[in-house]
């Protein structure tokens, strides 16, 4: 288990439906929505009091990445949606997901093409990224970064990206996520796929205060765009 469980449970009020389904998904295996959620007495498990809730994270606590997929139940005999907790987090979304109308505006803006592998995906493949972690807000920057009623272009692209969903492989944006959980507890910057390159300072966090905005800028989980854009002109300078 991740030593970082036991703090993250502390969020929780025990006495509500949601920890409860925390407390199946813990172990980080596979669990059917069909048989083992029935002592919740949840009739919607992927809703707000389940999953998605978790996803969602809150004010106190992050969101969970949960991978979810159609895997044999050997107690239901048969196929069913199933979710796993891959043990790490995203940047939680306060007050409530994203409205749909910002999450299309968003996959429109980026025209469905996921930055990482420059890639255009379906709808459902996709996942809205914060530039910015949440790990690294600060008050102004969660005010910011919240404002889901903007939809202006430049907004958009300022502060978000289109990461890859899970396929079955681990996912981009859980990669990101352990990148930047290692950034803060270490102080070294991330190096997206070994590549030891940023656009914009070293391999060390910069600022005195772990939630300066301005420490992420140069490293690739930032702004994997403008990274890699910048790294391809410094490699045609150099041949």
């Amino acid at each position: 288990m991740p030593q970082y469980t036991e703090s993250f449970e502390k969020a929780f009020d025990p006495d509500t439906k949601i920890y409860q389904v925390f407390q199946v998904l813990k172990d980080q295996q596979w669990h059917c929505r069909e048989c083992e959620y029935a002592h919740t007495g949840i009739t919607q498990i992927a809703g707000g009091s389940g999953i998605q809730g978790l996803q969602r994270g809150t004010n106190s606590r992050r969101g969970m990445i949960i991978q979810s997929e159609n895997h044999y139940c050997q107690n239901c005999r048969r196929t069913t949606r199933q979710d796993r907790w891959q043990g790490a987090f995203q940047s939680a979304v306060h007050g409530g997901s994203m409205p749909e109308a910002f999450v299309e505006a968003v996959i429109q803006v980026f025209r469905r093409r996921d930055v990482i592998e420059n890639t255009k995906r379906q709808y459902d493949q996709l996942t809205v990224d914060h530039k910015l972690p949440m790990i690294r807000w600060n008050e102004k920057s969660q005010e910011l970064l919240t404002d889901y009623s903007n939809l202006d272009h430049e907004y958009i692209k300022a502060h978000f990206q289109l990461l890859k969903k899970s396929n079955g492989s681990v996912s981009h944006n859980l990669l990101k996520s352990r990148a930047c959980e290692r950034c803060v507890k270490t102080g070294k910057r991330g190096k997206p796929f070994g590549i030891d390159y940023f656009y914009s300072g070293g391999p060390n966090w910069g600022p005195s205060e772990e939630k300066d905005p301005s420490g992420c800028i140069g490293c690739g989980w930032y702004d994997f765009d403008k990274w890699r854009s910048s790294l391809n002109r410094l490699t045609r300078r150099s041949r």
